[in-house]
């Protein structure tokens, strides 16, 4: 088999194979979700972290719990003795086993006050996990619009291209006609490179798009992707909401108000060191130089410790944990605010994203109509050059203008969701 016919076989595999290793999945906004709930590592990261403080709440309560041990030994002690200068030595062997336990009674309620501090360490990163879902869902959400808008453009840049084209048949005949002079075809070939251009242009713009798609989505391999939607929205909020209730709701807030708690809940357990701590112990074993050892031993007790000085650490611990509290306090403050601000922003913005695409929308619909009749008066010689393609431009500006006034309405209301505090789960 010569070396054409294995090119040939080759080319014919690759032609058959290329559609399958080229085709694009199909991916509504809800199937985005549902991958990104399962794969973000954000959001794993996020529930790990909730884990962590859940196993933490275990870990403080251990101590109300009794403390039990075991013991086993065994061991050989070699004493030597000289009398008389006569020198003898001993082996002793001992062996030992038992059990021990030793039950918390009171602390000043130091772990208690511990437990509830972790509590609302748990409500915080439960907190913190909604949070992390809205801003995964912002990111998500204009990753899907960057995507569905790319596609859009490329269709327009084709359409653009085709009219680019037309136009430059038309005026390649009149130039050739003696109807129209040479700039005018010059203008005529440039706008149909740029209309070219931009056609490559918008097709790496997809592929960023999809790339950073494939990224939210929790993908770790790129795939080449689609997005399945378009750009109307079901709720624009016409009506200005209570931005101080929204506020309050907010996960972000939320989370500073839980770490606020648990710092309160940390100073009274400062406190508690004050404290005497009581405990009460009991044992049992067994020892003898033999084994199994046989002589028994119990012993039972109370245990009463009380600091009297540590050279000022209490007294510190104590001004440490009300510094952190105050610290909370304003952080809870402070972030209500700007969670205020944010969303009155927001809501301002996605008003205007509105007003915006019904004004752009109104200017295609005009510069449709005007190129229609443009055109027909070009092709009749009722109007120059210079005037059609100052309304063909309009035109092709007015696309792209709707375009990204379109995408912009839909990342407005994207970020009103996320100022609001919703999660991936929003259904919109």
């Amino acid at each position: 088999m010569n070396k054409l016919a294995i090119y040939l076989i080759i080319l014919l595999i690759s032609s058959i194979l290329s559609p399958f290793a080229l085709a694009e999945e199909s991916f509504t906004w809800q199937d985005c979700v549902k991958e990104a709930q399962k794969n973000h590592p954000d959001l794993i990261s996020a529930e790990e972290n909730v884990k962590q403080n859940q196993a933490a709440k275990k870990i403080a309560a251990s101590e109300l719990f009794p403390q039990l041990s075991g013991n086993l030994g065994a061991s050989t002690a070699k004493t030597t003795s000289t009398s008389s200068g006569v020198t003898t030595s001993k082996t002793t062997e001992t062996y030992t086993y038992g059990a021990s336990a030793d039950q918390l009674i009171y602390d000043g309620s130091r772990t208690v006050n511990n437990i509830k501090a972790v509590s609302e360490n748990i409500k915080a990163s439960q907190y913190n996990y909604r949070f992390t879902s809205t801003e995964v869902r912002l990111r998500l959400r204009s990753a899907f619009i960057n995507l569905l808008k790319a596609q859009e453009l490329l269709n327009i840049t084709e359409e653009i291209y085709k009219i680019r084209r037309g136009n430059l048949e038309l005026i390649t005949l009149r130039y050739e006609s003696g109807l129209e002079h040479k700039g005018a075809l010059l203008n005529a070939q440039a706008n149909s490179a740029q209309a070219e251009f931009e056609i490559l242009q918008a097709k790496r713009a997809i592929e960023v798009a999809q790339r950073q798609l494939i990224k939210e989505m929790g993908r770790v391999e790129f795939s080449k992707v689609r997005a399945q939607g378009d750009f109307n929205i079901k709720n624009s909020d016409i009506e200005k909401p209570d931005f101080e209730v929204l506020a309050n709701n907010n996960p972000s807030l939320g989370r500073l108000i839980a770490q606020k708690n648990s710092a309160s809940f940390g100073i009274k357990a400062s406190e508690a060191n004050f404290f005497p701590k009581l405990s009460a112990t009991a044992g049992a074993s067994r020892n003898s130089s033999k084994w199994p050892p046989e002589d028994d031993q119990l012993s039972a007790g109370l245990s009463l410790s009380l600091p009297l000085f540590e050279g000022g650490l209490r007294l510190a611990e104590v001004s440490q944990a009300r510094a952190v509290y105050n610290q909370a306090v304003e952080n809870a403050r402070s972030a209500r605010d700007s969670i205020i601000v944010t969303l009155e922003q927001s809501w301002a913005n996605f008003q205007d994203a509105l007003g915006e695409v019904e004004t752009q929308n109104k200017f295609l619909t005009a510069s449709l109509a005007r190129a229609e009749i443009a055109e027909a008066q070009y092709s009749l010689g009722l109007i120059q050059f210079d005037s059609w393609t100052i309304i063909e431009d309009n035109l092709v500006s007015n696309k792209k203008a709707f375009l990204n006034a379109q995408a912009n309405l839909l990342l407005a209301e994207a970020s009103w969701i996320q100022a609001k505090g919703e999660t991936l789960e929003y259904a919109d």
